[in-house]
């Protein structure tokens, strides 16, 4: 059997491919650039239908938080590991137990050149677990004196991006009244859906779980059925579950002013992010908008700044975006191409620190 989706190119510093001894699971752990310090990104637990697909996963998402920590200021490199789970498998406490245990082993191997956290799939217990088998875990539960659930100050980045990107298509960056879409309900696609209910907005939500219809009831909110929600006008589409939503077919359909969500790497391709420039759509960079889960567990653990301090540095994340479009509008190009040039001259300017430390 071949992977189903097409591998992406191959920039990594080191990935590792194991099956957990204990739990008997493939877990992928890739380290794509420790350039800007110890690389941090989340253990996710998914899915998928090849184990080489789970590896692809690892590979675009560990680029991604090179990108995203750099863009964020943090002197962290970018991470990512991956426990794939074959298609229709269900695991027990102790299989799950197994599973983070193995994967605390494939983080130790790393020497601390990558650290790791919850994800999409994962638990702050989970990495509990994961602390048994190494130190290079952020992220804990708050009972044992970590820093906790990360979703809260991933929503209040996204809510602070989702202002700028309100004030640059509508004027303003109100909420109140203004037309939202948010693409997936989990724990950061709820968080915004329950803040921007009570600032006002007019709410478009759905997910592939249909029991988060109740909370769309809960809060008013209209509901569409998967895969019609880019239909809906709205002022700003919220991409917040799992990435590659926005294909071709979907952008060329997209009713919306503006592009603006958590879900990492929500464009199936690269160009999509030409492509809605080219409909007036603006996009805000999606390891920019959701870099407030990050930003807080990189400053926690390396007790950088008060917990207020630290939040005030995750609500600057709006700044940031207003930054990237304002660069993107002087220069004529997309913003997806100015966060990644801002993001690859912090890189630039950390190689050749590194490089100048070695000489030394």
């Amino acid at each position: 059997m071949t992977h189903t989706l097409p591998l992406p190119d191959f920039s990594h510093e080191r990935v590792e491919v194991t099956t957990g001894a204990r739990s008997g699971l493939v877990i992928t752990v890739a380290l794509h650039s420790s350039v800007l310090g110890s690389a941090l990104g989340g253990a996710r637990m998914w899915s998928y239908p090849h184990w080489s697909d789970a590896v692809g996963d690892a590979l675009r998402l560990s680029a991604a938080m090179t990108l995203k920590n750099a863009a964020a200021g943090l002197d962290a490199g970018g991470g990512k590991s991956v426990i794939c789970l074959p298609v229709g498998t269900i695991l027990d406490a102790e299989r799950r137990r197994a599973a983070y245990l193995d994967l605390g082993d494939a983080v130790e191997r790393f020497d601390g050149l990558y650290r790791t956290a919850e994800d999409v799939g994962s638990t702050t217990d989970d990495m509990l677990v994961v602390s048994e088998r190494t130190a290079h875990v952020v992220g804990l539960p708050d009972a044992v004196g970590g820093s906790g659930e990360p979703a809260g100050p991933t929503s209040l980045g996204v809510y602070e991006s989702l202002r700028a990107t309100l004030e640059r298509v509508a004027g303003s960056p109100e909420v109140v009244g203004r037309r939202i879409t948010i693409s997936g309900l989990g724990q950061v696609g709820s968080r915004l859906a329950v803040r921007l209910s009570a600032e006002g907005a007019q709410l478009t939500v759905t997910d592939v779980n249909p029991a988060k219809r109740a909370l769309a009831a809960e809060l008013g909110a209209r509901w569409a059925e998967p895969g019609t929600e880019h239909l809906v006008e709205a002022d700003v589409f919220v991409p917040a579950g799992i990435g590659g939503l926005l294909d071709d077919d979907v952008i060329d359909r997209l009713a919306a002013s503006a592009v603006c969500g958590p879900a990492n790497n929500p464009l199936a391709h690269r160009s999509g992010a030409d492509r809605l420039a080219a409909r007036g759509i603006l996009y805000a960079p999606d390891f920019v908008v959701n870099a407030g889960g990050v930003v807080y567990l990189d400053l926690e653990a390396k007790r950088l700044g008060s917990r207020a301090e630290i939040m005030d540095r995750v609500s600057a994340i709006g700044d940031t975006v207003r930054a990237v479009f304002a660069d993107a509008q002087t220069r004529g190009i997309t913003p997806l191409d100015a966060a990644e040039e801002r993001a690859a001259g912090r890189l630039a300017a950390g190689s050749t620190s590194r490089s100048v430390a070695t000489l030394v």
